[in-house]
């Protein structure tokens, strides 16, 4: 049997929340969220309020993100938000498609989402680093990065001033990364998956400055979807409901919250995979520095969803070497690096993570004869 979705499906967090099961129970009579429409005065007309609200409030209290004065825009998870964002950037389109850039490694699926359409407005161009074209661009910055979790910002090098952003700050929560800033950038999107784990929901938000960018990002959701679930909306505001308001009277209740919970839990995930990996002596990991956390109120290292393990030696294809040993994971060339690295996701059930750890020291004993 194969170990780990290379997906990262995040079910890290379900024992928090089977805890939390009542506090998150939703009910929807059958009259209850029919139309289309949830304020058809709002650029985002189908963004509910109460979701709205609760996203808002969240940040707030997180502290990750300005969302004061901005627009949101709600999608079925960051993928389409990925997309809209790419249309709204690229309309009216121009005599040749606008190239999109991402600093590798990049998330392996924004080549396939930016080609996917075979647009005339956008096509996927590689590695940000390497691109010095004096022309329009779109760069995507993932902070932190997925698959090695490093700290972003934009990179390409270029003298025209016609290069747009788009920042994925799906792992911008603090039981990943130090939260140094409230980011403050005319795209920011965001995920449920990832910020308390629902990636069922499939709901994602953007953040945006500019009226006439959020609007035409909600065109495009209006065109592939007429709108996101009001259900799934109306369970996301109910759960982050439960985190905002958990912090606010950290007193009256005696459970752990979500944040807290999760830093701990990845904080001991990787001090164990590091332990592991060190008897292994097969691959590496990145080190990542401390920094102050504003949520936190205390200094911290990054603990990334994903580890970028990197294998040692004379062996050339990380990938390949974990499937003969029964790990599934996704290859370096996917994210446009070289295939000695391989991301495996930290985020699974603790029984497949433990197995997981296992079979690296598996991979010891092959490799010393036993």
């Amino acid at each position: 049997m194969f170990l780990f979705d290379d997906r990262g499906d995040p079910m890290a967090y379900e024992q928090y929340w089977k805890k939390m099961d009542d506090k998150c129970k939703v009910v929807i009579t059958g009259s209850q969220l029919m139309s289309y429409l949830s304020d058809p005065r709002k650029v985002c007309w189908f963004l509910e309020a109460e979701l709205e609200e609760a996203i808002k409030k969240l940040h707030r209290v997180v502290g990750n993100a300005v969302v004061d004065g901005r627009h949101i825009v709600v999608g079925t998870g960051s993928t389409q938000l990925y997309q809209a964002a790419l249309y709204a950037l690229t309309t009216p389109g121009g005599p040749q498609p606008i190239s999109v850039v991402c600093a590798a490694p990049y998330y392996s699926q924004y080549e396939q989402e930016t080609d996917y359409l075979r647009s005339g407005l956008y096509k996927w161009a590689g590695d940000a680093y390497a691109f010095d074209k004096e022309e329009p661009y779109i760069e995507v910055v993932t902070s932190p990065n997925n698959p090695d979790g490093s700290i972003r910002k934009a990179v390409v090098n270029s003298t025209s001033n016609e290069g747009k952003h788009i920042y994925d700050l799906a792992y911008y929560w603090p039981q990943y990364t130090a939260i140094t800033a409230a980011a403050d950038y005319d795209i920011m999107s965001f995920t449920f998956s990832k910020s308390t784990g629902h990636a069922g929901s499939r709901i994602g938000w953007s953040i945006v400055k500019d009226e006439e960018i959020a609007r035409k990002m909600t065109n495009f959701i209006e065109y592939s979807s007429i709108g996101v679930s009001k259900d799934s909306q109306h369970r996301a505001a109910t759960i982050m409901g439960v985190i905002y308001n958990s912090y606010q009277d950290i007193k009256s209740d005696s459970t752990e919250n979500f944040f807290e919970f999760g830093h701990r839990l990845m904080a001991e995930r990787w001090s164990r995979l590091r332990e592991v990996v060190a008897m292994n002596g097969f691959f590496s990991l990145p080190k990542f520095p401390r920094e102050f956390c504003l949520f936190n109120g205390d200094y911290t290292e990054s603990y990334p969803a994903f580890a970028w393990l990197k294998i040692n030696g004379d062996i050339e294809d990380c990938e390949k070497f974990l499937k003969e040993n029964k790990i599934l994971s996704r290859g370096g060339k996917r994210f446009g690096s070289d295939p000695r690295f391989a991301r495996v996701s930290m985020l699974s059930r603790e029984d497949v993570f433990e197995n997981f750890l296992n079979r690296l020291l598996t991979i010891k004993g092959i490799r010393n004869g036993h």
